[in-house]
C-alpha cells in the first residue's frame, strides 16, 4: 500500500504531498524534512529504494523535482518506481513538458491527475486517456 506520495525540488522544498494514511500535520513536517534529506543526500548511482522506519521510500529525480513515494514493506518497489514514471508521463502530457511552475500553479490540477491514479493508497489507474478524461472535461466545460 502507498503511504505518501512528495513531490520536492533540490532545495527540500515540498510541493505536492498527499497522504493515505492519516499522520498529525506536525509529524508531517518532520517526516517529510527526514525523507527528504534520506533521499537529497543519496549519490546518483544509489539505488533509488531506501529502507526507511517501518516503510520503503521509493524515489525518482527529474530535472529539478523529486518524486517520493512511501510504500509498506510488502508492495512492490518496481512496480512504484514506474507508476512515478507513469504520473510523470500523464503530467507531461497534460502540461507539454512539465515544470516545478506548472505544479505550483496548477496544484489542483495535479492532485486530480493523482487521485484519478492512486486512491487510498492503491493504483486504480494507469492508462493516461483515462487518467486525463476528468481534466479535459473540466478544461472543455472552461472554454465554454
Amino acid at each position: 500500500m502507498i503511504k505518501f506520495v512528495l513531490m520536492v525540488n533540490r532545495q527540500g522544498q515540498t510541493r505536492l504531498s498527499r497522504y493515505y494514511d492519516p499522520v498529525e500535520l506536525n509529524r508531517r513536517t518532520l517526516l517529510e524534512n527526514h525523507v527528504v534529506h534520506c533521499c537529497l543526500s543519496r549519490r546518483k548511482d544509489q539505488c533509488s529504494f531506501v529502507e526507511y522506519k517501518d516503510f520503503k521510500l521509493v524515489y525518482r529525480q527529474y530535472a529539478a523535482l523529486y518524486i517520493v513515494v512511501g510504500v509498506t514493506d510488502n508492495e512492490n518497489e518496481l512496480s512504484v518506481y514506474e507508476l512515478v514514471h507513469n504520473f510523470v508521463e500523464v503530467l507531461d502530457k497534460y502540461f507539454s513538458r512539465v515544470s516545478e511552475l506548472d505544479i505550483m500553479f496548477n496544484l489542483d490540477r495535479v492532485h486530480i491527475i493523482l487521485d484519478e491514479m492512486i486512491q487510498n493508497g492503491h493504483v486504480v489507474e494507469t492508462n493516461k486517456s483515462r487518467v486525463l478524461a476528468p481534466l479535459t472535461a473540466l478544461d472543455k466545460m472552461a472554454d465554454g
